[in-house]
């Protein structure tokens, strides 16, 4: 298979796994607490999601063609949540990454040295999916964290449970060497 082709398969299973960890979080939250900040300076997880998504809907709009800096969006009130029911937060969320996903479908891989542009700034579509593959598990890893802090119960852990690498471990080198995406087997089990 082509290099283009494997980085976008790769990138597509990357960007599912880490949606993937995000909603696994937010399954085990009571709704009141998507909403809960703990000062002044902290995003709620519904904030840090409506930022996502506005990010996501900007980015993935149009992506050959536009500005992935939308005229439309208003990046500030982003973060000034509005959103207020969990429906309307797995809403949001399911809106941004619809719209990556329908993105990345469409692309070809002969497209990926292709230069598009953030705010003005030139990028190749290589570099500008690296960019969002690291800002989106960026996020993703504060809801993550913030959850596992402020949930009532006990944590279902979304990795390696603590204190478990040794068996982890020996479970994967006991299988034969093959070539496959960690998150082939990371989303069967979060599943």
């Amino acid at each position: 298979m082509e290099a283009n082709t494997l980085y976008l398969e790769s990138v597509k299973k990357q960007f599912l796994y880490y949606k993937t960890l995000g909603e696994k979080a937010m399954e085990q939250l009571e709704p009141e607490l998507l909403f809960v900040t703990t000062n002044e300076d902290t995003n709620s997880i519904a904030t840090i999601v409506k930022h996502l998504s506005g990010n996501m809907l900007s980015r993935w709009t149009d992506f050959l063609t536009t500005d992935g800096e939308k005229e439309w969006r208003n990046r500030d009130k982003e973060f000034e949540n509005d959103l207020q029911t969990k429906e309307a937060v797995l809403d949001a969320w399911d809106k941004g990454w619809n719209r990556l996903f329908t993105t990345l479908n469409e692309l070809q891989p002969e497209q990926l040295s292709s230069i598009i542009y953030i705010r003005n700034e030139g990028h190749s579509v290589i570099e500008a999916i690296n960019r969002q593959l690291a800002h989106y598990p960026f996020h993703v890893g504060q809801m993550v964290f913030y959850a596992k802090q402020i949930k009532k119960t006990n944590w279902d852990t979304l990795s390696i449970p603590k204190n478990n690498s040794k068996e982890y471990n020996s479970e994967k080198f006991a299988q034969e060497k093959s070539i496959k995406n960690f998150t082939d087997a990371e989303l069967k089990r979060l599943k």
